[in-house]
């Protein structure tokens, strides 16, 4: 059994994982915790899910239980996600991070303390679904050419921190990866006023946040007459919850480095 620890475990997305956890065979929950001064320190980690008493209570911090597991699965916040990695990094764990929003220079200390220290699985959106969505975008996007406009909108629920969502830019990156396109350079993030026409090469990207909406993206391939749209709708987060825990029994025992989602669901060579 892969002994898995899993932060943020009072929150929306560490319940979840933890719930799939469960039901995962070949995966057993070793430790969960929060950060320091959560209410939910201190309680059972089964009762805290709707699950059964566990016998597992939730710790503060990662320090407290870095000891115990074998792999570390992580869908909280850049920053927190740096500090964990570091953790990990002194005790050579595995780790299975969804947390978006990370800045170039956390993203590439990242891949030093994995190539360095430990295996990890670094995924933007983790739902086997959205994965297969982004080989289609680049795909699709290297058939078409420059005579298709690109344009990716995506809708969350209103608590989200970040925008554009991780897996809006991934979906970009990987279009201008089939135009063979830099991204950074052709991304536009936002529009208003008077802005003059679009761009042959620009790659646009909206956002929309309100309510309960789990995630939905949707990219638009606009030419002269038609269009076509690719659109992937989560309603619910088991999706990534399971790719997460999928990960999670993938990652142990791999060399050093960093992976995708690709490399767990063998898709680099689809």
């Amino acid at each position: 059994m892969i002994k898995v620890l899993v932060a943020g475990a009072a929150g929306r997305m560490g319940k979840q994982i933890i719930q799939m956890i469960a039901e995962t065979p070949g995966l057993t929950l070793a430790g969960a915790f929060e950060a320091s001064g959560s209410k939910t320190l201190g309680r059972d980690v089964g009762e805290l899910c709707g699950l059964a008493p566990m016998g597992i209570q939730i710790e503060e911090g990662l320090s407290a239980i870095i000891n115990r597991g074998e792999v570390l699965i992580d869908f909280t916040f850049h920053k927190a996600t740096m500090e964990f990695a570091r953790i990990a990094a002194k005790h050579g764990r595995a780790m299975v991070i969804g947390t978006t929003g990370l800045s170039a220079a956390e993203e590439s200390e990242l891949r030093e303390l994995a190539n360095s220290s430990f295996p990890c699985v670094h995924a933007s959106n983790m739902a086997v679904g959205v994965n297969v969505l982004f080989k289609l975008v680049e795909k699709t996007a290297r058939v078409l050419g420059d005579d298709y406009d690109v344009e990716i909108v995506e809708a969350h629920h209103r608590m989200k921190k970040d925008a554009p969502s991780g897996t809006a830019l991934t979906l970009g990156k990987m279009a201008a990866e089939g135009l063979k396109r830099n991204f950074e350079e052709v991304v536009v993030k936002e529009r208003n006023g008077i802005i003059g026409p679009r761009t042959d090469a620009e790659i646009g990207i909206q956002s929309i946040r309100g309510g309960d909406i789990v995630g939905e993206h949707t990219v638009y391939f606009a030419g002269t007459g038609e269009r076509i749209e690719i659109s992937h709708r989560a309603t619910s987060r088991n999706n990534f919850a399971k790719g997460a825990t999928l990960a999670a029994g993938w990652v142990v025992g791999k060399p050093n480095g960093i992976y995708t989602m690709f490399d767990v669901l063998g898709l680099n060579t689809f």
